[in-house]
């Protein structure tokens, strides 16, 4: 029987990247989105942030969601220490496939799913943050709040972007139900064309 891999060094930062993929974000949407976070990760200030703290190394993953059972981690774990990594990471993330069906919006089983991911990470982190990316408020599944406190009380930081073209309340209901703990914020943009510039900004603030 083969042994267990060695856990991976410590690093400054886990970062769980949940993007919505539910009914509301249309086939080229869903396209903007992925394309302006990979976008997003090659930007310098936001490498250096990855790349730049104490342990020069960053884990990362991204996770897709929809309804209350549909969710799939479609970049696993992966260890940002180098440009190179992150650039494939970034690559992957441009890559990524609509792996869950467009439905309903449940992001109470969203932060569920970021909360056990983060827990299997492949390295202890100095900080631990889940980037919740959407354009509607929770309709299916748990209560958001619960949950999130629950993330709160165990260290995890949670921060959204906000998608306003269909909800245009939807920052207050995201301050009231998803974002918390130490430094906790969300950001907006009007649609999903403006997606890079807002995540570009969100990244380079969270991991600075």
């Amino acid at each position: 029987m083969d042994a267990p891999a060695p856990p991976m060094p410590p690093v400054d930062l886990a970062l769980v990247i949940a993007l919505d993929g539910s009914a509301s974000v249309t086939y080229d949407e869903f396209g903007l989105m992925a394309g302006g976070l990979a976008a997003a990760l090659r930007k310098p200030e936001v490498a250096a942030g990855l790349l730049g703290g104490i342990r020069r190394a960053s884990l990362a993953a991204v996770l897709l969601w929809s309804a209350a059972d549909a969710q799939e981690v479609v970049v696993p774990w992966t260890r940002l220490d180098s440009p190179a990594s992150l650039a494939a990471f970034a690559q992957a993330v441009e890559d990524v496939n609509r792996l869950v069906p467009a439905s309903t919006t449940a992001i109470g089983a969203a932060l569920a799913a970021c909360m056990r991911l983060l827990i299997t990470a492949p390295a202890t982190a100095g900080r631990l943050i889940v980037d919740v990316a959407g354009d509607g408020r929770s309709n299916d599944g748990m209560d958001p709040v619960p949950v999130r406190d629950r993330m709160v009380a165990s260290g995890i930081t949670i921060n959204g972007l906000c998608v306003l073209h269909e909800e245009p309340d939807l920052l207050e209901s995201y301050r009231r139900e998803v974002i918390g703990g130490p430094g906790a914020f969300a950001l907006t943009c009007p649609d999903y064309a403006a997606f890079e510039i807002a995540m570009a900004q969100k990244l380079a603030r969270e991991i600075a």
